[in-house]
């Protein structure tokens, strides 16, 4: 006699399956009924059904892990625009490729270098005046100090609210000004002005060069990328959740696999018009991507090259060192819950775990590595 579906009730205390793995243990519950019916049944009974093939499988202690694999970009991240400020010409500019370096001119005004320095206040007023105090000033002051001038007391103080706040300009600081003009090729004046040096967060690379020499400065001058190669990847919304920044990718290269770590995840999703069929409202945000940036772990491993498609290996849970059965190997119970079959016939109880590339996660007594179960095919 067939076995009747499970009830709702006792379904509820099992194990919630993915619907995939459903249809499949409802076919595999089939044929565990009827191997144990066969030998109920006369064998020369011409109303005898032969029974679906099977082979069997053994219990394998492994690690199981749920993964998403996402298509990406490799390249030199989101691109930014760099104007010049002050007055003057043009008269030389980097090429494309170019990476920064703090001290170092990026472009020439009037045949005179404009240097770098790194930090997140752009010098936007003269620096002339002992006594000034700000933001622009603790750049000038942090960046002599990382090409080894001295710039004397600090002169850095906590202000209440109104009040400028930053490092306040000294004569000390002026005089590590000066000296570091006269060794750039600048007019040793210890006097900074607004576009004698270009402010970026810290080094880059130059993507394009817009302007061309006889330009004025105070125009757009070139696109910049970060000089790491990064990968930039699309992911859906509702799959983003399970990635967090520091979690351990794999990168599929051509050349082969690779270790990545997620560096970050956009705050905002967009959405993909590569969709156009997906309504707004309409409760399918599948067309809604969030980009995640992930770095190879050794720049080595993407030295050769400079854009590239890439398949990104997320994994979002996993089981290590587990008991595992393909999922072929269960049969469901009327009652609820899952038993495997031996090739004997014997039952055995099993309870479920994690699901995932066909295997599934198992325990309970009885089972053990190495153990033979039969498997539908």
């Amino acid at each position: 006699m067939a076995e009747r579906p499970a009830s709702r009730e006792s379904r509820g205390r099992n194990r919630v399956v993915p619907a995939v793995v459903l249809a499949t243990v409802v076919a595999v519950g089939a044929v565990g009924a009827v191997a144990v019916a066969r030998h109920s049944h006369d064998a020369s009974d011409p109303r005898a059904t032969a029974a679906p093939s099977v082979h069997t499988a053994k219990v394998v202690r492994r690690d199981l892990s749920n993964s998403q694999t996402v298509a990406g970009q490799l390249g030199f991240g989101p691109v930014r625009d760099l104007k010049g400020t002050g007055t003057g010409t043009l008269t030389k500019l980097p090429s494309n490729g170019a990476t920064t370096v703090r001290g170092k001119a990026l472009y020439r005004v009037d045949d005179r270098p404009v240097p770098v320095f790194y930090g997140g206040t752009p010098f936007f007023r003269d620096l002339r005046k002992v006594g000034l105090v700000g933001n622009d000033v603790t750049v000038l002051r942090n960046n002599l100090v990382a090409l080894g001038y001295d710039v004397g007391f600090e002169g850095t103080a906590q202000r209440s609210a109104g009040q400028p706040q930053g490092t306040t300009f000294t004569a000390s600081l002026a005089a590590a000004l000066k000296r570091w003009q006269q060794d750039v090729g600048l007019k040793p004046t210890g006097e900074l002005k607004a576009g004698d040096a270009v402010v970026l967060s810290g080094p880059v690379r130059v993507n394009s060069v817009k302007a061309q020499t006889g330009d004025p400065v105070a125009e757009d001058i070139l696109s910049y990328v970060s000089p790491k190669k990064v990968i930039t990847v699309p992911v859906n919304a509702q799959q983003v959740s399970a990635i967090k920044p520091g979690d351990t990718v794999t990168i599929v290269l051509p050349g082969g696999e690779f270790p990545g770590t997620v560096s970050g995840i956009a705050r905002t999703a967009q959405n993909d018009s590569a969709q156009p069929d997906a309504q707004p409202g309409s409760g399918d945000d599948s067309s809604s991507k969030t980009n995640v940036t992930v770095l190879p772990k050794r720049a080595s491993d993407v030295a050769s090259l400079d854009e590239a498609d890439v398949q990104v290996e997320f994994v979002s849970e996993i089981h290590k060192n587990v008991l595992t059965v393909p999922v072929g190997a269960l049969v469901a119970l009327s009652g609820g819950g899952f038993v495997v079959q031996r090739p004997g016939g014997e039952l055995v109880r099993v309870q479920t775990g994690m699901f995932a590339t066909g295997l599934v996660e198992v325990s309970g007594k009885g089972v053990a590595e190495g153990l033979t179960v039969v498997v539908a095919s």
